[in-house]
């Protein structure tokens, strides 16, 4: 059977274009790949259409906002998760405008399909006894423990995106003097980020022990699980949920979720609070925008706030002028 102009253009897409041309992360790929695979699973089994014919021409803006409506209503995905779906259709229709011209109308009433807003959820971070308590709990009398304790360690040091954490090799890790570490992180963007003192330590004792500071194991994961293979995003969120758990003992008022990503906005905020620029945040944390950055500031801001709330007394002794008792002004306000 002949390929359809379709499955050859979403080949060249995901295997040439996003990994060749954009230099994206095969994670991203892979999340480009997943949400069109929805939508062709979405087209068979929901429209009846055959994916072995399925052709551009068919690809049109009432299928995508079906296919959208499908993953809130039935899949039960949040607005995030949707918009996400849609950037990445979004991101083969700007493909498809120059690769195939002729359906660029087709593509153009797809990009005008808009993200939806959402409330964007509350900046969850701990505060340093939080994430002392937390850090407290790997058993160093094991192998084990003292791995564990490393990988916290190095995640909230750097301010490390989980992907980023699991992709580091032994050659990316620095210990003489200056201590530094080499993220890699979206769109294969690296970036230097120093160690303290403490975190340079335990990765000393963890190389040793683990036997990684030899010169034939610069390629070697710097941590990987008991199989010798690197550590998965949902092993390094079973770490963390496996020691937040044990925190609670003596730290009951720990947050309920508690996420790789929680380690990274700590740190941020903790920057912060120590008077650190936001732009020496941004390039810690690999923000390509300040604006990216300054949510740490309003939460910051915000926790002023209530704290303000809480030590001023709930009365005042002052009546507040209010414009609703001010006449002209009610009269002008309704010649408007």
């Amino acid at each position: 059977m002949t390929p359809t102009d379709f499955a050859r253009l979403l080949q060249s897409f995901l295997t040439e274009y996003l990994p060749m041309q954009r230099n994206v992360s095969a994670h991203t790929v892979r999340s480009y790949r997943d949400t069109m695979t929805l939508m062709l699973r979405f087209c068979r089994d929901r429209k009846r259409l055959r994916i072995a014919r399925f052709g551009v021409e068919q690809l049109d803006a009432d299928l995508v906002i079906e296919f959208l409506d499908y993953l809130e209503t039935e899949r039960g995905c949040s607005i995030r998760t949707r918009n996400q779906r849609l950037a990445a259709i979004h991101g083969f229709c700007h493909y498809l405008e120059i690769e195939a011209p002729q359906h660029i109308l087709r593509c153009q009433r797809i990009l005008a399909i808009p993200f939806k807003r959402y409330d964007r959820p509350v900046l969850r971070y701990l505060t340093p006894a939080e994430m002392q308590a937390i850090l407290a709990q790997p058993d160093l009398q094991t192998p084990s423990g003292r791995r564990d304790l490393a990988i916290l360690s190095v995640l909230y040091d750097t301010g490390a995106r989980v992907q980023e954490l699991i992709d580091l090799s032994v050659r990316d890790v620095r210990l003489d003097t200056p201590a530094q570490i080499r993220l890699t992180g979206k769109g294969r963007k690296a970036r230097i980020v120093p160690l303290m003192p403490q975190t340079v330590a335990l990765l000393v004792s963890y190389l040793r022990e683990q036997g990684l500071d030899q010169p034939r194991c610069p390629d070697q994961p710097l941590f990987a699980n008991r199989r010798r293979q690197r550590f998965s995003r949902v092993g390094v969120r079973y770490l963390i949920r496996k020691y937040v758990d044990l925190a609670r003992r003596s730290c009951p008022h720990l947050p309920q979720e508690i996420s790789p990503h929680t380690f990274r906005h700590s740190k941020a905020m903790h920057m912060l609070q120590a008077d650190v620029p936001l732009i020496i945040i941004r390039d810690f944390l690999g923000h390509v925008d300040i604006k990216t950055s300054e949510v740490y500031a309003r939460a910051d801001l915000e926790m002023k706030r209530q704290a303000l709330e809480k030590a001023t007394p709930a009365t005042s002794p002052h009546k507040l002028p209010s414009w609703h008792d001010d006449t002209s002004l009610l009269a002008w306000l309704r010649t408007l």
